[in-house]
């Protein structure tokens, strides 16, 4: 059961509740600090190299056995191959997981990287380097991907640029996202199961009280506070922007027909939404492929429920004892992640959409006594497709039990330089800490041109 919605807090102690919620905006507005403190001038792109215009991260919080997905040992000692059979895929001489047929049917539109390798097997510090491309450290918090995309987006739609479905809590809930960049970067969190019937976005419509004529005086009362300040704010900083950026969005999302009708899933064809599956991870994948239709160029798909320590067999496979359907982890995984490669396929997305499945680590070699796998983070699998990733292979491999790299080992800096070349990002791109400093998209990282094509 996914655990209840738990809200972002903002530097300042407020809520993304209280932000959004209109009702609250007046009492945001009236201070000139908190009018100037959220607007920052955001950086230019560098010239768009890549193929992908948007980016689909499914992140398997938790870590997710690699030796149970994309990468089993059949030859292995009973203790290390684990309760599941490899089975063919449509990439001749490649196997995966029998609980993965539909993704086998894809496989040649998708490329697995199997030597992924980190020293860092604790959830909170593998999920930060896997997302960003750094390593945690006590005096950076560095952004993750979609914070990145958001920053350098030039475009600003109804819609935010870095939404992530249900909500972004990953590696323990102790990621902001927007690391050292502005708070308008942040992962907006849809909040909502889109799987339940009663789905909503929190926060997207008015309070009862609140009508959209009272709104726009406020907003226009706060475009002539700005008019007012105007030359005082302009000897404080000359690169402001015209309107509060966080209001202007906030504004935008409550009283937008569009981004209403952009998380209407009951508008998909009932055959749409049974393809991609009943659980939260399918609807939520559909969810992602209709946003990133509307110009969002970063969605996060948080699936958790990875960290199968124990009962591993049940939780993987069956979903709970005495299911007649395997509606576990994998085989939901399975049908979302086929859905959503094969849906962009038919509708033209899937060049210009990179799909990104992942998790901070893997799992030991051996089953544990609790018949689970514990924290392994010297070598995993991520799979990619889409966006002009160089689909139908597997990039590196594994030693025979699944315990390091045995070839090509690519580190989660490696795979973050990648990701951003595919987007068209320069990894050498400048961004600045609030204080002024100077830190680049990536620094340690190298492109691993096998997964370019």
């Amino acid at each position: 059961m996914d655990e209840p919605v738990r809200q972002n807090d903002r530097c300042d102690g407020v809520t993304r509740r209280d932000f959004v919620r209109v009702g609250g905006l007046t009492a945001m507005g009236l201070g000139l600090t908190d009018l100037f403190r959220l607007r920052n001038a955001v950086g230019a792109s560098e010239k768009a190299s890549g193929k992908a215009r948007a980016c689909i991260l499914i992140w398997l919080d938790g870590g997710p056995s690699h030796l149970e997905t994309f990468d089993l040992k059949p030859d292995a000692p009973s203790e290390v191959r684990g309760p599941f059979q490899p089975i063919s895929t449509a990439v001749p001489g490649t196997q995966i997981c029998e609980l993965l047929p539909r993704t086998a049917d894809v496989l040649d539109r998708v490329a697995i990287v199997r030597s992924m390798t980190s020293p860092l097997g604790e959830h909170n510090f593998g999920a930060h380097y896997l997302l960003s491309g750094y390593k945690p450290s006590p005096v950076i918090d560095y952004p993750s991907f979609g914070s990145v995309v958001a920053h350098l987006h030039n475009e600003q739609g109804v819609l935010p640029n870095n939404i992530a479905v249900p909500r972004f809590r990953v590696g323990g809930g102790k990621l902001s996202g927007q690391g050292f960049l502005p708070e308008q970067n942040r992962p907006f969190s849809v909040g909502g199961d889109p799987a339940k019937r009663d789905f909503q976005v929190r926060d997207l419509d008015l309070y009862p009280s609140v009508t959209a004529n009272r709104l726009d005086r406020r907003r226009s009362f706060l475009n002539a506070f700005d008019r007012f300040h105007g030359d005082a704010e302009r000897l404080i900083e000359s690169s402001s922007e015209a309107a509060d950026p966080a209001f202007e969005q906030a504004y935008r999302l409550v009283t937008s027909a569009e981004a209403k009708q952009a998380f209407d899933l009951e508008s998909e064809p009932a055959a749409i939404r049974k393809r991609y599956g009943p659980k939260t991870i399918g609807q939520s994948c559909l969810l992602a492929r209709r946003l990133v239709e509307r110009g969002v160029p970063f969605v996060t798909v948080n699936n958790p429920g990875w960290d199968t320590h124990q009962n591993a067999y049940t939780r993987l496979k069956e979903g709970y004892t005495g299911a007649k359907v395997p509606v576990g982890l994998i085989p939901s995984l399975d049908v979302a992640f086929s859905a959503l490669v094969e849906d962009l396929e038919q509708r033209g997305l899937l060049d210009e959409t990179l799909i990104v499945v992942m998790g901070e680590f893997g799992r030991t070699p051996k089953l544990n006594v609790s018949g689970g796998r514990d924290h392994w983070p010297r070598v995993f699998s991520v799979a990619m497709a889409g966006g002009g990733v160089a689909a139908g292979q597997i990039v590196g491999t594994s030693d025979s039990v699944g315990e390091g790299p045995k070839d090509r080992p690519v580190t989660p800096a490696d795979l973050a330089c990648t990701i951003y070349h595919l987007l068209g990002i320069d990894a050498k791109h400048l961004l600045h800490t609030p204080g002024g400093r100077p830190i680049q998209v990536n620094r340690d990282g190298q492109l691993v041109r096998e997964l370019v094509s």
